[in-house]
This record gives C-alpha cells, structure tokens and sequence, in this order.
C-alpha cells in the first residue's frame, strides 16, 4: 500500500532571521526563541527536545527528551545511564539535541559533546523530582527487553513497597549529561522555501563564527 504526500505543503511565513540581529553568543538567541516558545499558547512543552546518538551498531538513533537547565556551558537533560541512550554515548560522546517548533515556524539543531554532570546536580534534581518519578528511575530497567505490562507494573509495586517508609534515594544508574555545543544552527521558515538559516560554530579561541547556509 502506498500513500502519496506529494501534495502536502504549507507556506512559512510568520518571521525572518536576518544577521544584523543576531547576537554574538548563541546562547543569548536560544534564550529568546526558547523563552519565545515557552510562552507561546501554540506550544505544547517547549523543552522538548530530539537527540540523536550513534549505536553500538553504528545507526543513528533519535528519541525525545526533556531540556531541564541551559547555560553558556550546554544543554542538560537527565535519564538513565544504563539505557540505550547512556551506553551509546559512552561509546561516542558527539551527540546532537534539536528542538521543532512547527507552530513558530522555528527549529534549533545542536552539535555537542556530551558529559555527565557532576553527582551532586544530579542528586539535587533528582530529590525534587515527584516520589512517583523517583520509584520509576528504580523500577524500569530502561531500554531492556520485558515480559509484559504487568512486569513493569509488578516492578513497580515492589519498589513502592521497598520504599514505604524510607526516603527514595538516587539510584547511581541514574543521573544527568550536559551537551556542550560546538555548534548551534538556527532555523527560520520563509517563503518559497528559502528558509533563513543561521549556524554558530565554536572557534579555538571560544568566540562564535556566525554564518549563513543555502536553505
């Protein structure tokens, strides 16, 4: 069976990037279109993020995740270390995070380096995060094979019972990564589908060398 989506089009319209107002930093633009987002009605949780990683089978593999903090110094995301994702980047730290905006018409592509964070930033979120979140991070055994929905929920059951009347500790499989960028594209929808993009890309010295690629 085949499905035809050759005419499936929309016309990119709403905003333009132009360089003359583009910062110097990369970070100080994420901010404003991230904040942009945030605050947008036609957003649903923009923290959702992509990020790819390449397997021990040498394919790529995307999932989303949640951006939980940004600074100068990356991006930060949390998950389990023992999971797919947590093996592959063991195996090649380079990475790359993207956010999609489809109603702002709007994307942001990030190629980094991806390092945990230290024990404590990790501990520290982890103690805010909901008790049913915590017990989770202890009864799933991400990305491995299981049984049935009922493992999973078995799993779970035993936890909140181990967990009853003591407090829920981090496990130490568990923890976040911070994404360095090396590079940061920022892509805008246009007409005609001459889309304004704008690339940062990191310098030796730690300046940032703008750039604009053909759409």
């Amino acid at each position: 069976m085949s499905n035809d989506l050759s005419d499936h089009r929309k016309t990119y319209a709403k905003f333009e990037l132009l360089e003359k107002n583009c910062p110097k930093h990369p970070i100080s633009l994420f901010k404003d279109w991230f904040s942009f987002a945030d605050t947008s009605d036609l957003v649903d949780e923009a923290n959702a993020m992509n990020i790819a990683t390449i397997g021990k089978d040498g394919f790529p593999k995307n999932r989303i995740v949640l951006l939980k903090k940004y600074d100068e110094n990356g991006f930060i995301f949390y998950t389990n270390y023992n999971s797919e994702k947590g093996k592959a980047i063991a195996e090649n730290k380079h990475v790359c995070l993207s956010f999609f905006w489809p109603a702002l018409e709007k994307q942001i592509i990030i190629k980094g380096i991806a390092e945990k964070v230290s024990e404590e930033m990790s501990e520290s979120y982890f103690m805010s995060r909901p008790d049913g979140s915590k017990m989770g991070a202890w009864a799933s055994h991400q990305s491995e094979v299981v049984d049935s929905r009922e493992a999973l929920d078995d799993n779970l059951k035993k936890i909140e019972e181990e967990f009853k009347n003591d407090k829920i500790i981090r496990p130490k499989h568990w923890g976040g990564y911070r994404v360095k960028p090396m590079s940061i594209e920022f892509w805008q929808g246009r007409p005609n589908r001459m889309h304004d993009r704008i690339r940062y890309v990191l310098q030796k010295e730690i300046t940032w060398k703008l750039e604009r690629l053909a759409p």
